[in-house]
């Protein structure tokens, strides 16, 4: 159970400025404790438990906790300290995980752990997840060697319960962490009720994260596979290279049909014969002649985020870069399309070879591309990419295209370091935002797989980051795999593949910082307020003090002014001198 203390370390270390939890009270059970983050500091607010409702004590009053804390976090009520500092509910963290060992998965169900053991194929590979059916509780999932009633090999699921912070399979044996009880049966094996031994050889890693862990995480593939560069081989494999060799072996199964590009009116069309597009997400080009066998077809993908629920999904386009045969249907598409963003990955010519014709006319000149005029309007040098603006126009209409061209990507490799391509993506995002009813950004390097899907990915879940906040969880190999379903071979190497790691986590240290900054300025801005109203309040404490001594002057004034008449009036008339004093 998270302490006082637990709390207040999580949110320091996993938290910002307007995270928070809400954890079990240990003063009243069945109350609760609301921990905040606010500032440097975290602050702790008692709801309040009374078998008919919640409250803050006195506040407004809620069926379930998690209504209590969505009313607060949409800003509906507001939240004060003592001292009248304002708490906001900004970032909700998960429930820490009992552990840092990447064999456990978290909120996994059993269906699912069964389906991934079953497709990895090797027997005795186990992974622990939280128990569904009894919170608090843990499952150690294995794959025996048995075959079970549907031919595949069967999976155990072994309760592991949690009892006085304590864990066990049963029996008198009793450990102080999970990793103890799973590196105690990697050694003895467990002996299952049906007297049938189950042995702990293969860990099936998690390549889930939280975005706000995700820099551990690099910390710790890069050290694995550091230690496995140095001669520590198989012991390390849960570096980088574990991961994205997992993902190669699952793209081996992904069999779709790729029929369209292999037509021999369509092979002089692809950049790289074995470079293909599905025939399920393929770019169908419109307006061709349907008597002209492969007229619609380009080398070119829709590619969405299906990992996340949305009615507003974003489309990306991933395709090759141009030929001089395809230059006419790559323009189709984009008009077609109502594309107004262009991203390119490439250079033109990289090392003596031609990587893409180029599409567009030379500055200040126009081109026609099949029934559509392109001119070149504008170009405008930045540290990593070149930016142009063209027209493309048919005879009636004309639409703005913004084609950005990143120029410091290596032939080989990957950029140095993230900062260049995530300053790159916000400028292109920007872009197409602007254009709230533009059609999918074109996204193409060469190939249209390796640089194009390492883009796409990195784009993809900063999006979910900003969607989501900065505590969701993430699964970068889950990513690839999505997008490789819609197009084959997207993210091409181990460098790539770690390149969205770090691009990931720049972004997340990044947004961090922008937050304690903000938080900052803001807590700035309400010190001068605060000083500004003590000024005035000391400008009317001295204005008062200035009307007082001017009336106290005015009061003086008058009363001599008159004993003067009185004196006047005194030596005109002797005789009514006393009463007129």
């Amino acid at each position: 159970m998270i302490n006082q203390f637990i709390a207040e370390e999580i949110l320091k270390t996993r938290g910002i400025h307007g995270s928070f939890l809400a954890r079990p009270s240990k003063k009243n059970v069945g109350d609760f404790s609301l921990s905040v983050r606010v500032g440097d500091c975290v602050t702790h607010i008692r709801i309040q438990n009374t078998g008919d409702y919640y409250d803050l004590y006195g506040g407004e009053k809620f069926a379930t906790l998690s209504e209590l804390v969505d009313y607060y976090t949409a800003e509906n009520g507001i939240l004060q300290d003592k001292d009248g500092t304002v708490i906001e509910l900004r970032y909700p963290l998960n429930c820490s995980d009992p552990t840092t060992e990447r064999w456990y998965h978290g909120h996994l169900s059993g269906p699912n752990a069964e389906k991934m053991l079953v497709t990895r194929d090797e027997t005795y590979t186990y992974l622990v997840r939280e128990s569904l059916s009894k919170p608090g509780d843990f499952v150690l999932s294995v794959l025996t060697d048995e075959i079970g009633k549907n031919g595949a090999k069967r999976v155990s699921h072994i309760k592991i319960m949690c009892q006085n912070d304590r864990y066990t399979v049963g029996g008198t044996e009793m450990f102080d962490t999970l990793t103890d009880l799973v590196e105690h049966y990697k050694v003895k094996g467990i002996e299952e009720v049906s007297g049938n031994w189950v042995y702990l050889k293969q860990p099936y890693y998690s390549t889930r994260v939280n975005a706000a862990d995700i820099d551990s995480r690099v910390k710790q593939l890069d050290k694995t596979t550091q230690q496995q560069q140095d001669g520590d081989g198989e012991k390390s494999k849960a570096g980088f290279w574990e991961e994205f060799d997992a993902l190669q072996k699952l793209e081996a199964k992904v069999k779709k049909s790729r029929e369209e590009g292999q037509r021999p009116e369509n092979k002089s069309k692809n950049r790289y014969k074995n470079i293909l597009p599905f025939n399920d997400t393929r770019v169908i080009l419109q307006d061709t002649d349907p008597q002209v066998v492969g007229s619609d077809y380009i080398n070119a993908n829709y590619v969405r985020n299906t990992l996340q629920e949305s009615t507003d999904q974003k489309v990306y386009i991933a395709t090759q870069g141009c030929l001089a045969t395809t230059v006419n249907d790559f323009w189709q598409m984009v008009w077609q399309e109502n594309t107004r963003v262009i991203v390119m990955t490439t250079r033109e010519v990289e090392k003596g070879r031609n990587k893409c014709v180029p599409y567009w006319p030379d500055l200040q000149s126009s081109k026609e591309v099949g029934p559509y005029v392109v001119t070149n309007t504008s170009e405008r040098e930045a540290t990593d990419y070149k930016v142009r603006v063209l027209e493309i126009a048919p005879p009636k209409l004309s639409r703005t295209i913004w084609h950005y061209q990143y120029l410091s990507w290596p032939d080989h490799g990957v950029p140095q370091e993230p900062g260049g391509v995530l300053s790159f993506l916000t400028q292109v995002n920007a872009r197409q935002a602007e254009s709230p009813n533009a059609g999918p950004m074109i996204i193409h390097c060469s190939a249209g797989i390796g640089r194009t899907g390492t883009i796409v990915v990195i784009d993809m879940i900063i999006e979910t980051i900003d969607t989501i906040g900065l505590d969701c969880d993430i699964d970068i190999p889950k990513h690839i795999q999505m997008v490789r379903e819609q197009r084959s071979g997207m993210v091409q190497t181990e460098a790539q593949y770690k390149f969205i790691y770090l691009s990931v986590s720049e972004y997340i240290q990044t947004t961090k910082a922008k937050d304690c900054a903000y938080m900052v300025s803001n807590r700035d801005r309400k010190s001068r307020k605060k000083t500004n109203k003590h000024r005035t309040g000391i400008s009317l404490l001295l204005w008062l003090k200035y009307r007082l001594i001017q009336g106290k002057q005015e009061r003086v004034s008058r009363k001599e002014n008159r004993d003067m008449y009185v004196n006047r009036q005194a030596e005109k008339n002797p005789s009514q001198t006393k009463t007129v004093a």
